[in-house]
């Protein structure tokens, strides 16, 4: 049998080595970029929470004075409602609060409801505006659980609150 000219070559050649390719510099640097502004991103959204979401607890006597309990900050106030301050008229609350001979006023926007009454201790968050208390939440003691975690506190609160009528 005769091999014919075109038929398949399969001598050994030289082999020709193809130069490594290298990713060009553009294409590294997008990606850590990217990385880094996520980061930065995460970062910020982390901080923001974790900052808007503490509220210093403070008594009456301590909103101004007290680290922490500055009134450009979100606070959560302690204090008795000062018998005779109860005002409620257009959907607003208003009262005074005090703790250990200090007076604070608080205006509430709606009305509080449940037990909430004077001469018992609560709890108001909010923030300070042009020295009233802006509050957007009230709490009320009724359970076993804060008394028992928190017996000092009540202790004070309601030695300074005014006495109610045995009912």
């Amino acid at each position: 049998m005769a091999i014919e000219d075109d038929a398949l070559d399969l001598s050994p050649r030289d082999a020709v080595l193809a130069a490594p390719s290298v990713p060009s510099r553009k294409r590294r640097w997008k990606p850590a970029l990217l990385l880094a502004v996520i980061l930065v991103f995460g970062g910020v959204v982390v901080t923001k929470f974790l900052s808007s979401a503490i509220d210093y607890y403070c008594n009456v006597d301590e909103v101004g004075v007290r680290s922490g309990c500055e009134g450009t900050r979100r606070l959560r106030v302690q204090g008795a409602v000062d018998e005779g301050s109860l005002k409620k008229a257009a959907g607003m609350t208003t009262f005074s609060m005090s703790f250990n001979e200090d007076t604070l006023e608080v205006r509430y926007d709606g009305d509080p409801g449940g037990v909430f009454q004077e001469c018992i201790p609560v709890v108001a968050h909010g923030r300070m505006v042009n020295g009233v208390f802006l509050s957007d939440r009230i709490e009320v003691k009724h359970s076993n659980a804060y008394s028992t975690e928190n017996k000092e506190r009540i202790d004070k609160a309601e030695a300074a609150a005014c006495s109610l009528p045995m009912q």
